[in-house]
């Protein structure tokens, strides 16, 4: 469920983001951060459902990425891919999807950009 590529941690969920599930996300998200990784790529282009409790933790972990000066990405297949575009639609019906940035796959979500690189030389204080 977890890998490191170079500053970023990348959780990999798939299936639900539900009820029942959530709260794992939640924690591993929150452990990351206890483990001072502050850059989170969620992987959830194999999410195939994903109700209100699934998109609290995504909003939550884009309030705690910010908290601590982090940056948080999600992976998301185009809206119209036959795959994995629940979580877009879910997150678009709600008005919610501006609020994150959304790569297309792993290896654009893990670039760095001018301001990475500029975070990555200072880190972070506590």
């Amino acid at each position: 469920m977890e890998d490191r590529r170079g500053e970023w941690v990348v959780l990999q969920v798939s299936g639900e983001m539900d009820l029942v599930t959530s709260p794992a996300v939640r924690q591993h998200i929150h452990d990351a951060v206890a483990e001072g990784r502050h850059w989170l790529v969620l992987d959830l282009s194999e999410v195939r459902f994903c109700d209100s409790s699934g998109v609290g933790v995504l909003i939550a972990a884009r309030r705690l990425m910010r908290s601590c000066s982090g940056r948080l990405r999600l992976i998301l297949p185009p809206q119209d891919a036959a795959h994995g575009s629940h979580v877009h639609r879910v997150l678009a019906a709600l008005g919610v999807r501006r609020l994150f940035d959304v790569y297309p796959d792993l290896g654009a979500a893990t670039e760095l950009d001018g301001d990475d690189e500029e975070a990555a030389a200072d880190p972070l204080s506590a």
